[in-house]
């Protein structure tokens, strides 16, 4: 990768999700006084195992998707460098917004390992956020940059439930079926 593209991708990196997912959370935890600790029962402990394997798997999410965005879509996560080309494949053919989702696993996770109710409700409202801007500014935006192909693939890959069955565009006319 080219020095000026990785500053691209590192400048975006340390802005978006730097921010919702390591600085909002350090901040929430210290005006909450949110400890990490491990837990004094086996309820618990269950509890933050589970996150850390829900944390990582988000992380896992978001390095992929941040790949595909890298390679394939020319661009990067944030809105002022988008991809300039649009992104289909790997977990772009489950759901349509791969990256929002390994971030809302990441902090869904990192509530869970520090069982924080203020956390969860962090995760809430990054979830309610991107409910309401994914197709407000950024599908229209996706539509007018990648037209009928971004319609395509709208139709057949949904924005936030992911499908049980990867999509491609080759396999168009069996989703018909």
């Amino acid at each position: 990768m080219r020095p000026a593209r990785a500053l691209r991708h590192f400048l975006a990196v340390a802005v978006l999700p730097v921010t919702v997912a390591g600085l909002v959370p350090l901040w929430i935890a210290q005006r909450y006084a949110v400890v990490p600790a491990i837990g004094a029962s086996v309820g618990l402990l269950v509890l933050q195992a589970a996150g850390l394997i829900v944390l990582a798997l988000g992380g896992l999410l978001f390095v992929s998707s941040l790949r595909r965005f890298a390679g394939e879509g020319q661009g990067t996560l944030a809105p002022w460098d988008p991809p300039r080309r649009l992104v289909v494949r790997g977990p772009y053919r489950f759901v349509r917004n791969p990256m929002i989702s390994g971030v809302l696993f990441a902090l869904v996770g990192e509530a869970m390992l520090l069982a924080s109710r203020p956390h969860v409700v962090w995760s809430l409202v990054f979830l309610g956020v991107n409910v309401v801007y994914i197709p407000l500014v950024e599908e229209p935006g996706l539509r007018r940059r990648f037209g009928a192909a971004h319609l395509e693939y709208c139709r057949h890959v949904p924005r936030v439930f992911p499908r049980m069955h990867p999509w491609s565009p080759a396999s168009a006319h069996e989703d018909a079926a």
